[in-house]
C-alpha cells in the first residue's frame, strides 16, 4: 500500500482509511440474537461492536439500542417500536453500506486533489474497468444491477462502432451491405422504462407492506407480454430476462430490502456526533458551493432527469442515475476498448475452451466486429495524403494531371488491378486489409531500387575519376621518360637548328591558313544571320498581324453571340411571362363561369320546382271545379226525376219502388266518387308539401353558394392587395435600382446596361396596370350580371308564384281563406319564404356590390399612386438619359485624342441600335398584350350574351318539362327492355373484346415488322436522297427543295433538366405496378428510364447524365424504403431493376454482353460514359431488394410451415393415433392464432397456394425464369429447415407415420414445382435433409445392416441430428418399437468417421448468395411507345 500513497497523500490518511476499513469489517462481524418473533438484541460484550466503537468514537450503548430498535415520530408523541432480527441485520448491513460508499467518495477525492496540478485543464483520461456478465446458479439484485449496466455499455459500444462505421461509408458514398447487428434497447426499455422493472421495484418499495412475491406478480402482468421477460415453468419465485449475452434467471427474494436500503435517522445522529472527525464529516450535510475547479464534460445527449425523490432514494434509483452520468462522459468524450477473454472458467494454464470463447466474444460483439472489418475497409487515406505519400510510385506522364484525385485514381488501378481491394469516396481512398502494406512494400522497393542506383552512379563515377588520375600520371610519367632517352640518344646542334626552323615555317603557314578559313566563314556567318534575322522578323511580323486579325474577328463574333444569347433569353422570357398571365387569366374566367353557370342551373331548378307546384295546384282546382259540376248535374237529374215522379205517381207507382232504389245506388256511388276525390286531393296535397320542403332545401342550398361565392370575392381581393403588395415592391426595388445607377453612372457602357433593365422593368408596369384595370373592369361587370340575373329571377319567380295577379290582392286572399281553409296555409308560407330568400339575396347582393365598390376604389386609389410613381420614374429615367447623352458627348470628345476611336463608337452605336431593338421589341409586346386583353374581353362579352340566350332557353324549357315527365314512364320501361339487351350483349361484346385483343396483338406484331421495314426503306430513300443531291447540287440550284424524309426514331427520349424530379417521380415513386401499360410490356420503366440515359450519353452530357443516376437510384431506394412491406412493389422493383441493369450491360458496348444483340441495337450503344460503378451500385440495391423481397415472403410462409407440413393430416388415418405418455399440448402457436382468429387450419394446399400467389405476381412483372428459381429455392429451404427444426425438438413427430405424412407433402411439393417448370432450380435438394428425416423415420431400426443403410442414406444429415431423431423416436401404437439404446450407439460410432458441426439445429435463417444472370432483351427500343396512361407529355422521343 505504501507506493499508493506516495504521490503527495499523507501518512495519517491512510491510518484514517485502515481504521475505517477495520471499523466495517467488525461491524459485518457483530452478531445480532432474536427475542421473540418481534425484538432483537445485541450482547452487551460483543467483542466487534466495542472494537467499532472504539474505532469511530461512538457510544456503544446507543449503538446496542438503535440498531434493535426505531423511533416513530406520530402527531402527539413518539414511540420507539422494537424491531425483529432480520430488519436489525438489514440496518446493520445498510450502515456498513453507507460508511463505506463515503469512504470511497472521500478517498477519490483526496486523490484528485493531489493529482490537480495549477492552471486551467481542458481534458481527462479515464480507465473503466467494466463489469462483467454474470449470470450464477442464484442471481440476485446485485447480478441484476451488473447485467444492467452492461446492458447499457453494451449499447453505448454498439453506437460507436457499428453505427458510426457504417455512417462513414454512407457520408463517403462506398457502396456498402448494411450489417444487422443486435440492438439491445428493448431489453434496457424493459428495465428502465416507465413502468418497467425498476420502476415496479422502487413502487413496491415505497408501500410498508410490499413483498417480494407482490412485486412479481406485478411483474408477472405488467411485463408477462414483452419478448424480453419470461416466466419460469417450474417456479413462481424468479423471472427470467434475455440478455445480450444469454438468459438469466433471478430470484426475487430480497430485492425489496437490498433495494430500500434503510439507515435510519438515529444511527446518522449517532455517526455524526462521533468524536472521529473524518466519520462525522461523511455524515454532516454537505454545502453546494465548492471553491475547486473541476473538469466540465459536456454531454452529447441530453441528461434524463432523475424522479424527484428528495426523501428516500432507492438502491435502484441511485445505480441509474450514476449510470446515466457514466453514459453522459462516454458519450462526450473518446471510448477505446480493450477485450479481455477468459480462455477457460477454472483459470487453469493451458486449457482453452473454445465454446467458453466464442460465447464471451459474441457477447461483446467482437464478432460483429470483425465482421465488419471482413466486410469493409480498414485502411483509408485522403486524396493529398495518398498522393504525397506514393507519389514516388507515379510516372511523369500521370505527375502531369491537374488533379490529384484524378492522378491517385489511376495510380491506384495500375497497381492493384483487383477494384474490390479499394473504394474511392468522396474525399479519402478505402482499401481492404494487407493493401496498404502491399503499397508500403511497392514503396519500399521502388525506394531501395533508386537508392542502389544511386548508390551504383556515385561509385562508379568515385572509381572513374581515381582511375583516369592514375592513367594521366602514368602518361605523364612515361611521356617524360621517353622523351628524356630519345633526346639523350638522338639529339644533335644541326638537328635542334632544322627543328627550330621547320617549326617557324609551320607556324607562319598555318597562321596564314588559319586566318583564311576564318575570314571565309566569317563572311559567310554574316551573310546567313542577315538572311535568318530578315526570315525571323517577317514571321514574327505576319503572327502579330494574324493575331491582331484573329483579335478583331473574336470581339466581334463574341459580341454578336452575347448579342444573340441576350436576345434569345429576353424572348424566351417574355414568352414565358406572356403564357403564365394568360393561363391566370383564363383560369380566373373559366371559375367565374362555373360559378355563374351553378348558380344559373340552381335558380332555374328553384323557378321549375315553384311552376311545377303551380301547375300541380292548378290541376287540382280544376279536378274540384268538375266534381262540383257532376254534383250539381246530379242534383238537377234527381230534381227532375222527383217533379215526373208526382206527376205520374199515379202511372208510375209499380215503377216508384225501383227509382228510389236507383235514387239510393246513386247517392252511394256518389258518395263513393267523393270520398275518392278526398283521397286524391289528401295525396296531391301531400306531394305538395313535399315538393315545397325540396324548395326550402334548395333555397338553403342557393344561400350557401351565395355565401361561397362571397369567400372567393374575398379571396380574389386578397390576389389582388397581393399584387398590389408586390408592385409597391417591386417600385421599392426599382428605386434601390435608381439609385445604384447614380453610384455607377461612371462609365458608359455599365449606364446603357442599367437603361436597359429599367426599360425592361418599366413595361411591366405598365402590363400590371393594364392588367388590373381589366380585372376591376370585370368584376364590374360580373358584379352588374350577378345583379340583374337576381333581379330577372326574382321577377320570374314571384311572377310564377303569383301567377299575372298583385302580390297584396292574392296575400289578402290567402289571409281571407286561411281561417276557412287551412289548405292554403303552406302557399302562403312557401311564399312569404321564397320573398323573404329574394330580399336577402338582394340585400346580399347590395353589400356585395358596396364591398366592391370601395375595394375598387381602393384599388383605383393604388393605381393612381402607383402611376404617379411611374411618372415619377419616368422623369428619373428621362433625366438619367440626360445624363447618359452628355457623358457619351464628353466621352467621344475625350475618346478623340485616342487611338482607338473607331472602335469606341462602333460600340457606342451597337448600344444605341441595341436599345432602340429593346423599345421596339417591347412596344410590340405591348401592343400584342393590349390586343390580347381586347380579345379576351370580346370573349367575356360572347359568353355573357350566350349566357343571356341560355337563360331564354332554360325558360322555353321549363314549358317541355312536363312533357319530358310523362316521357319519362315510358322511357323507364324501354330502359328496363335496353338493359335486357344490354346484359345479352354484353356476353357477346365480352367475347368480341377477347376477339379484338387477340387481333389487336396479331395486328401490333405485324405494324412493328411493317414500321421496320419502313425504317429500313426509309433510311434507303433517305441515303439515295443524300447522293441524288450530292451529285446534282450544280444542277438543282434553282429547283424546289426536296421533300422532308420521315421522322427516324433512334430510341431516346428527350427532356429537360427541370422536369428529372418529375421523371423520376412519374415513373419510379407513383408509378403502380397493377397498369395495364405496365404489365403488357414487361420491364417498361426500365427501358424508359435506360433511353432517358442513352439521350443524356448521346449529348454527352456528364453531369445531367450522373443527376440522372443518382436520382433513379434514389428514387428506387425511398419506393422500398417507404413500401419495403409491400410484396407486389418488392417484387415489381426487383424485375425492373434487373431489368435496367441489364440494359446497361447489353448497351455498354463489352463484347461479352453484345453477343446476341442485333445490329440496330450495337447501334443504340453507349458511346460517350463508363456506367461501370453504376452497374455496381445498382446491382447492390437489387441485392438488397432481394433480400427484403425474399424477409417479406418468408413472413407470410413462417406461420404456415409447421401446421401444414408437419400437424395438417393430409392422409386420412394416418396420423389419428398420438403417442402415448405425452401431456396434451397445442399444436403449434399458429392454429392457435388461427383458432382465435376463426379461420381454418393450414395445410399443404394453403402452402402451394401461397407459392402460386407469389409466382403468379413475379410472372406478370416479368422476373427472368433464373431468378424465380432462386426465390423459390430460398422458399423451399426455409419450409426444409424450419420443418426439420420442429422435428428435432418434438417427440411427438418423430414417429414412422409422421414419417408418411411427411413424404406425401414433400411429393406436393414437388409436383408443384413440375407444373410450374421449375425443376431446374435445384429446390428439391433444399428439402434433402426433410426427406431424409421423413425416411429415417419410417425406415427399419433394429439390425446392423440398418445402421449401415441409415449412415448411407442420411448424408445430408449431420450426425447429432440423426442420434437426435433416434433418441426421440416414439412409437404410436403397440406394432412399433422404440429405438434399442445399443442401436443409437451403434449408429454414433459409424458416424464418428464424418466429420460435421456439432450444431443441432438448422440455420433456418440461411440466404443462398443470388447472382442475376446476364440476358439480352429482344425489345427494340426505336419501336417502345409511351403509354399515355403515365402522363408523360413532357418527355418526346427522339
Amino acid at each position: 500500500m505504501q507506493p499508493c500513497f506516495s504521490s503527495g497523500l499523507k501518512d495519517s490518511f491512510q491510518a484514517d482509511v485502515f481504521k475505517v476499513l477495520a471499523a466495517i469489517l467488525h461491524l459485518g462481524n457483530v452478531k445480532i440474537k432474536e427475542n421473540g418473533s418481534e425484538k432483537s438484541s445485541i450482547g452487551s460484550r460483543d467483542p466487534h461492536l466495542s472494537i467499532f466503537c472504539e474505532l469511530m468514537g461512538v457510544s456503544m450503548d446507543n449503538m446496542c439500542r438503535w440498531l434493535c430498535h426505531r423511533r416513530i415520530v406520530l402527531s402527539a408523541e413518539t414511540v420507539v417500536k422494537p424491531q425483529p432480527k432480520e430488519r436489525a441485520i438489514n440496518a446493520r448491513d445498510a450502515l456498513a453500506k453507507h460508511i463505506y460508499a463515503h469512504l470511497f467518495d472521500w478517498v477519490i477525492h483526496k486523490i484528485n486533489q493531489a493529482l490537480m496540478v495549477p492552471g486551467k485543464q481542458h481534458s481527462f483520461i479515464g480507465v473503466l474497468d467494466i463489469y462483467g456478465f454474470e449470470t450464477f446458479d442464484i442471481n440476485s439484485f446485485e447480478q441484476f444491477c451488473i447485467n444492467y449496466a452492461n446492458e447499457k455499455l453494451q449499447q453505448q459500444f454498439n453506437l460507436h462502432v457499428f453505427k458510426l462505421e457504417q455512417e462513414e461509408y454512407m457520408k463517403e458514398d462506398i457502396p456498402w451491405t448494411l450489417i444487422d447487428f443486435y440492438d439491445n434497447q428493448p431489453v434496457i426499455d424493459l428495465i428502465e422504462a416507465k413502468m418497467g422493472i425498476l420502476d415496479l421495484l422502487d413502487e413496491e418499495c415505497l408501500f410498508p407492506q410490499g413483498t417480494d412475491k407482490n412485486w412479481l406478480q406485478k411483474l408477472y402482468n405488467f411485463l408477462g407480454s414483452n419478448l424480453h421477460f419470461e416466466k419460469p415453468r417450474m417456479s413462481n419465485d424468479s423471472f427470467v430476462i434475455q440478455h445480450f449475452a444469454d438468459k438469466v434467471e433471478y430470484q426475487c427474494k430480497g430485492f425489496l430490502e437490498k433495494n430500500r436500503d434503510t439507515l435510519y435517522e438515529e444511527l446518522v445522529d449517532i455517526m455524526r456526533t462521533s468524536r472521529f472527525a473524518v466519520l462525522a464529516d461523511f455524515f454532516k450535510e454537505k454545502e453546494s458551493n465548492s471553491g475547486q475547479k473541476i473538469i466540465k464534460v459536456t454531454p452529447a445527449q441530453p441528461r434524463v432527469k432523475a424522479s424527484n425523490k428528495q426523501l428516500r432514494t432507492t438502491v435502484g434509483d441511485k445505480f441509474r442515475s450514476s449510470l446515466y452520468l457514466l453514459m453522459e462522459t462516454l458519450n462526450a468524450t473518446t471510448p477505446h476498448y480493450v477485450r479481455c477473454i477468459k480462455p477457460n472458467e477454472e483459470k487453469q494454464p493451458f486449457e482453452y475452451d473454445s465454446k467458453r470463447v466464442v460465447q464471451q466474444l459474441r457477447a461483446c460483439g467482437v464478432l460483429e466486429t470483425i465482421r465488419i472489418s471482413a466486410q469493409s475497409y480498414p485502411s483509408r487515406w485522403t486524396y493529398i495524403e495518398f498522393y504525397s505519400r506514393y507519389s514516388i510510385l507515379m510516372s511523369q506522364s500521370e505527375l502531369k494531371l491537374g488533379e490529384k484525385k484524378q492522378t491517385c485514381k489511376t495510380v491506384l488501378q495500375r497497381l492493384i488491378p483487383d477494384s474490390n481491394q479499394y473504394k474511392f469516396g468522396r474525399t479519402k481512398i478505402f482499401f481492404r486489409a494487407g493493401q496498404v502494406a502491399y503499397l508500403e512494400k511497392l514503396r519500399l522497393d521502388h525506394l531501395r531500387a533508386a537508392c542502389v542506383t544511386i548508390q551504383k552512379h556515385v561509385r562508379g563515377w568515385r572509381q572513374r575519376r581515381k582511375f583516369l588520375h592514375m592513367r594521366q600520371a602514368a602518361i605523364t610519367i612515361q611521356q617524360y621518360v621517353r622523351g628524356k632517352k630519345q633526346i639523350r640518344c638522338t639529339v644533335t646542334a644541326l638537328a635542334l637548328k632544322q627543328g627550330w626552323a621547320a617549326m617557324v615555317l609551320q607556324r607562319h603557314c598555318r597562321g596564314y591558313l588559319v586566318r583564311r578559313i576564318y575570314q571565309l566563314v566569317l563572311r559567310a556567318t554574316v551573310v546567313i544571320q542577315a538572311y535568318t534575322r530578315g526570315w525571323m522578323a517577317r514571321k514574327h511580323y505576319r503572327k502579330m498581324l494574324a493575331e491582331h486579325k484573329a483579335l478583331v474577328l473574336q470581339k466581334y463574333a463574341r459580341a454578336w453571340l452575347v448579342r444573340r444569347r441576350f436576345q434569345t433569353m429576353r424572348r424566351l422570357v417574355i414568352n414565358v411571362q406572356l403564357s403564365y398571365r394568360v393561363q391566370q387569366l383564363r383560369k380566373k374566367i373559366e371559375e367565374q363561369n362555373k360559378e355563374n353557370l351553378g348558380l344559373m342551373e340552381r335558380l332555374t331548378s328553384l323557378s321549375n320546382a315553384r311552376s311545377q307546384g303551380l301547375e300541380k295546384i292548378q290541376l287540382l282546382e280544376a279536378e274540384l271545379g268538375k266534381l262540383t259540376n257532376e254534383m250539381a248535374a246530379l242534383e238537377e237529374r234527381a230534381r227532375k226525376n222527383s217533379d215526373e215522379a208526382n206527376q205520374t205517381i199515379a202511372l208510375l207507382q209499380s215503377d216508384k219502388q225501383k227509382l228510389t232504389e236507383a235514387n239510393e245506388a246513386l247517392e252511394q256511388k256518389l258518395k263513393d266518387t267523393s270520398l275518392q276525390m278526398r283521397d286524391q286531393f289528401e295525396d296531391v296535397k301531400r306531394k305538395l308539401m313535399e315538393d315545397l320542403e325540396k324548395q326550402e332545401r334548395l333555397r338553403k342550398v342557393a344561400e350557401h353558394n351565395s355565401e361561397l361565392q362571397k369567400e372567393d370575392s374575398d379571396k380574389e381581393i386578397v390576389v389582388l392587395k397581393e399584387e398590389s403588395r408586390r408592385l409597391r415592391e417591386e417600385r421599392i426595388r426599382l428605386q434601390t435600382q435608381v439609385e445604384e445607377d447614380k453610384k455607377v453612372s461612371a462609365e458608359l457602357q455599365e449606364q446603357v446596361l442599367q437603361l436597359t433593365k429599367h426599360v425592361k422593368v418599366i413595361p411591366d408596369l405598365r402590363k400590371e396596370i393594364n392588367s388590373l384595370q381589366m380585372q376591376r373592369a370585370e368584376a364590374d361587370k360580373t358584379m352588374r350580371a350577378q345583379k340583374l340575373q337576381a333581379r330577372a329571377k326574382v321577377s320570374l319567380i314571384t311572377r310564377q308564384l303569383l301567377c299575372e295577379a298583385k302580390e297584396e290582392n292574392l296575400i289578402q286572399r290567402l289571409n281571407e281563406e286561411a281561417l276557412d281553409n287551412d289548405d292554403g296555409a303552406d302557399l302562403l308560407t312557401a311564399f312569404d319564404g321564397m320573398e323573404k330568400a329574394a330580399k336577402v339575396m338582394e340585400t346580399h347582393l347590395r353589400e356585395q356590390k358596396e364591398t366592391y365598390k370601395s375595394q375598387l376604389e381602393t384599388l383605383v386609389f393604388k393605381n393612381e399612386h402607383l402611376n404617379k410613381e411611374n411618372e415619377q420614374l419616368r422623369t428619373l429615367f428621362q433625366e438619367k438619359s440626360d445624363v447618359n447623352q452628355s457623358i457619351g458627348q464628353e466621352v467621344a470628345r475625350l475618346t478623340a485624342e485616342n487611338m482607338v476611336i473607331p472602335e469606341l463608337k462602333q460600340q457606342v452605336s451597337e448600344l444605341n441600335r441595341h436599345k432602340q431593338e429593346l423599345e421596339t421589341q417591347l412596344q410590340d409586346q405591348s401592343a400584342e398584350m393590349s390586343a390580347k386583353i381586347k380579345e379576351l374581353s370580346n370573349e367575356l362579352q360572347l359568353t355573357i350574351e350566350e349566357e343571356q340566350s341560355q337563360r331564354r332557353h332554360l325558360e322555353e324549357k321549363i314549358t317541355e318539362s312536363e312533357r319530358r315527365s310523362e316521357e319519362m314512364e315510358r322511357q323507364m320501361a324501354d330502359l328496363q327492355e335496353e338493359k335486357e339487351q344490354l346484359q345479352k350483349a354484353h356476353l357477346s361484346e365480352s367475347e368480341a373484346k377477347s376477339k379484338l385483343r387477340q387481333e389487336t396483338s396479331r395486328l401490333t406484331a405485324e405494324n412493328m415488322d411493317f414500321e421496320e421495314q419502313l425504317d429500313m426503306k426509309d433510311r434507303l430513300i433517305k441515303r439515295l436522297q443524300d447522293q441524288i443531291k450530292s451529285l446534282q447540287t450544280h444542277a438543282t440550284a434553282n429547283q424546289k427543295e426536296a421533300p422532308a424524309v420521315p421522322k427516324e426514331y433512334l430510341g431516346m427520349l428527350e427532356y429537360k433538366k427541370e422536369d428529372e424530379s418529375r421523371l423520376i417521380r412519374t415513373l419510379i415513386l407513383e408509378l403502380k405496378p397493377r397498369g395495364v401499360g405496365v404489365l403488357m410490356i414487361h420491364g417498361l420503366a426500365a427501358h424508359l428510364l435506360f433511353m432517358c440515359v442513352r439521350h443524356a450519353d448521346y449529348l454527352n452530357d456528364g453531369n445531367k447524365l450522373k443527376s440522372l443516376m443518382n436520382g433513379i437510384i434514389s428514387g428506387i431506394k425511398e419506393v422500398i424504403t417507404n413500401q419495403q412491406e409491400s410484396f407486389e412493389i418488392l417484387s415489381f422493383w426487383l424485375s425492373n431493376t434487373y431489368h435496367f441493369l441489364n440494359c446497361l450491360k447489353q448497351y455498354s458496348g463489352d463484347e461479352e454482353f453484345m453477343k446476341h444483340n442485333t445490329p440496330r441495337q450495337n447501334k443504340n450503344c453507349l458511346r460517350n460514359f463508363d456506367l461501370s460503378e453504376h452497374r455496381q451500385i445498382l446491382s447492390d440495391l437489387a441485392i438488397n431488394i432481394y433480400h427484403q423481397f425474399i424477409s417479406v415472403m418468408e413472413d407470410v410462409l413462417f406461420p404456415m410451415i409447421i401446421p401444414a407440413m408437419l400437424e395438417h393430416e393430409s392422409l386420412q388415418g394416418i396420423s389419428s393415433m398420438k403417442p402415448t405418455g405425452f401431456r396434451k399440448r397445442s399444436s403449434s402457436v399458429y392454429e392457435d392464432g388461427a383458432d382465435h382468429s376463426g379461420s381454418e387450419p393450414f395445410s399443404v394446399t394453403s402452402i402451394l397456394q401461397q407459392l402460386d400467389v407469389f409466382h403468379s405476381s413475379m410472372a406478370q412483372h416479368g422476373m427472368e425464369l433464373q431468378l424465380q428459381g432462386q426465390v423459390i429455392r430460398q422458399l423451399f429451404y426455409l419450409i426444409g429447415s424450419t420443418s426439420v427444426n420442429s422435428i428435432l425438438l418434438r417427440k411427438d413427430l418423430c414417429s414412422c407415420r409422421k414419417g408418411m405424412q411427411i413424404r406425401c407433402n414433400i411429393s406436393y411439393l414437388e409436383e408443384w414445382l413440375r407444373e410450374k417448370d421449375l425443376q431446374s432450380s435445384c429446390a428439391m435438394e433444399t428439402l434433402g435433409p426433410l426427406s431424409q428425416v421423413a425416411w429415417l423415420l419410417q425406415v427399419n431400426k433394429t439390425t446392423d445392416e440398418d445402421a449401415v443403410e441409415i449412415k448411407e442414406r442420411c448424408s445430408e444429415l449431420l450426425p447429432v441430428q440423426i442420434v437426435k431423431i433416434l433418441n426421440s423416436y416414439t412409437p404410436i401404437d403397440d406394432f412399433e418399437k422404440r429405438v434399442a439404446p445399443s442401436f443409437v450407439r451403434k449408429v454414433q460410432a459409424l458416424l464418428q468417421e464424418r466429420e460435421g458441426s456439432s450444431q443441432l439445429m438448422m440455420d433456418s435463417q440461411y440466404r443462398f448468395q443470388v447472382t442475376f444472370p446476364f440476358c439480352s432483351s429482344t425489345q427494340a427500343l426505336e419501336l417502345l411507345q409511351v403509354p399515355s396512361s403515365l402522363h408523360l407529355g413532357f418527355v418526346t422521343r427522339i
